[in-house]
């Protein structure tokens, strides 16, 4: 019987004839973060694929719901976050139906829990292989010495492969046919150059633009240039808080929803774990919603193109997502849609965002029992869409007038009401308006949204 082997071995194999790195800890963990960053949404961002699989340690690496949705997975976990089954068995979820899903419950990403061993270590190691992409990320060095690895070459994943194949065959045999079925389903690997050429600059980028620069020089009064460079490193300040909250909020939450699937856990643990998955994507669309308006103030992008938007459906499928949310602070959310509309001109994706930040943004200061109102109604060749809010009393409509928010800039404000941040009136105006529609105030309780109508196409 063959030796052993470990995950540490698997990540020498990948640090072979890679120089040694030069970083501390906490940097490499950013380069860590970053690289996760780079090769969901850049890497792997624009690329089409239905089947793949996926191999992380010592947590779940991946955190996008479009690749969890399409990709298997297997994952080495330490024992210390609980078994499902005895300590003989190997799998987090229950055979044959292992699994994560996103927030709309629309489908199921299945992925199976691995023991890790104490001869592993606890570097981060993601291996992902679809028929067209293959890539291997990694930590590795010793103290001061951290490097971030990235290797996407055929010779090194053919010795990846193989090692993994013995190392899953040595604990977990079925689950070693499993991913020789799921290798085999694949076809013949494409080998990808170009991810060895764009992957390290595109990193570098996302580095660059979410790590401010300090320039320390005396000046007797700011000229405009030199305001324009403060505001711009506020700016990439704040998009890179936004991603240091975001990135390990959907790590917990893929956790939390993994343990959900068990089926021997008490109610109350359900209740409470449900109840943390719920924060924690509220939260992360929160921040997702902050992101963009910042990354919209400080790159000016050109203007995103607008696809036909069914809005009415969106509303209806969102519905229960929403009246959870505002529920929890005790506000009943009401929607009154028109029959029949027709479609609008939008961003399907940003646009739930951006509708979710309204939603929370007008329930902050509303006492339990008050209401929220979604209507919906044609407007000539526009759709007009009321969010409406109804107070338990007229002294909480006073407290929203005479309470105005702080501006911390030209993104964020400060409610002094609830202690809250949130968007500005006018990045709120102009993310809306990069997505097709235009605000308007309707004084006390309500606001009215403005979307152009899509031309049918024949």
């Amino acid at each position: 019987m063959s030796s052993f082997i470990s995950l540490t071995a698997i990540q020498k194999r990948m640090a072979q004839d890679v120089p040694d790195g030069t970083v501390d800890e906490t940097t490499a963990r950013r380069l860590w973060w970053g690289a996760l960053d780079t090769l969901q949404n850049e890497v792997l961002g624009s690329t089409e694929f239905t089947k793949g699989i996926w191999l992380a340690s010592p947590l779940p690496a991946l955190y996008e719901p479009r690749l969890l949705d399409r990709l298997q997975g297997w994952v080495w976990a330490p024992e210390e976050l609980g078994t499902l089954h005895s300590p003989s068995a190997a799998l987090l979820p229950p055979s044959g139906s292992a699994g994560l899903a996103h927030a709309s419950n629309a489908s199921v990403g299945r992925y199976a829990r691995l023991p890790l061993r104490e001869e592993d270590g606890n570097d981060p190691l993601l291996i992902l292989v679809t028929p067209e992409v293959q890539v291997a990320l990694a930590l590795d060095g010793q103290p001061g010495k951290r490097n971030l690895i990235m290797r996407s070459d055929p010779e090194t994943f053919r010795d990846l492969l193989k090692m993994l194949d013995l190392r899953i065959h040595q604990e977990a045999p079925k689950e070693a046919i499993q991913l020789r079925k799921a290798l085999a389903d694949l076809g013949g690997l494409q080998s990808n150059d170009h991810i060895q050429k764009v992957f390290w600059p595109l990193l570098s980028a996302r580095l660059a633009g979410i790590a401010p620069t300090l320039t320390l020089q005396t000046l007797p009064e700011k000229s405009k240039e030199h305001t324009q460079h403060e505001s711009q490193g506020e700016l990439t300040l704040l998009e890179a808080l936004t991603h240091e909250v975001r990135t390990p909020l959907a790590t917990i939450r893929t956790l939390i929803r993994s343990l959900l699937r068990r089926k021997d856990l008490p109610e109350v643990v359900v209740s409470r774990l449900s109840q943390i998955d719920s924060e924690c994507t509220e939260q992360i669309d929160r921040f997702g919603l902050i992101f963009n308006a910042a990354e919209l103030q400080r790159q000016q992008p050109d203007a995103s193109p607008l696809a036909s938007t069914d809005l009415g459906n969106m509303l209806e499928m969102l519905q229960p997502v929403w009246s959870q949310q505002v529920g929890r602070r005790g506000i009943k959310l009401h929607m009154d849609i028109a029959p029949d509309l027709p479609h609008v001109l939008s961003d399907a994706a940003r646009l739930e965002l951006m509708l979710g930040g309204l939603i929370d943004r007008n329930t902050r200061t509303l006492q339990p029992g008050s209401s929220l109102t979604l209507e919906l109604r044609p407007a000539g060749h526009r759709l007009k869409l009321k969010i409406l809010t109804k107070a338990t009393n007229a002294k909480n409509s006073s407290d929203q007038i005479t309470q105005p928010n702080s501006d911390l800039g030209t993104v964020l404000s400060w409610n002094p009401s609830t202690g809250s941040l949130q968007l500005t009136q006018a990045a709120t105006q102009q993310l809306l308006a990069s997505l097709g529609g235009r605000i308007t105030r309707r004084g006390v309780g309500g606001i009215i949204i403005f979307f152009p109508i899509a031309e049918a196409k024949h």
